[in-house]
């Protein structure tokens, strides 16, 4: 029996960040700093080794060439020994034209990477 190809959830879509993304962050009282694996404008992907549970809550204050970028979001997946998966409920006021600067850079970078 073949496993049927479902589209994917999300509303937007990711895009990987080749390593130089990264993000402090705060959940469950603990400051952490990982890696961001993939970003889109509903949430991302961050590596940790660090056991959370799915719906605990956590601030993020990105560590990026566009300037200061805080948001807030909720963990949504959890995959052992490698990361979580955040969705956005929020990003500062101030701070939501560096975010999209940020994410035309990481695309741009991206897509010029997978061209032959």
């Amino acid at each position: 029996m073949s496993v049927p190809n479902f589209p994917s959830r999300r509303l937007t879509s990711r895009v990987e960040t080749d390593g130089d993304v990264w993000v402090f962050w705060e959940c469950n009282k603990r400051d952490n700093l990982s890696r961001v694996s993939n970003l889109g404008s509903g949430g991302l992907f961050i590596q940790t080794s660090r056991h959370l549970a799915k719906g605990l809550p956590a601030r993020l204050y990105f560590l990026v060439p566009e300037g200061q970028i805080r948001a807030e979001a909720t963990i949504r997946h959890v995959k052992s020994g490698e990361g979580v998966g955040l969705k956005f409920t929020a990003v500062s006021d101030s701070d939501r034209q560096q975010f999209s600067a940020m994410l035309t850079r990481i695309r741009r970078q991206h897509h010029g990477s997978t061209k032959a």
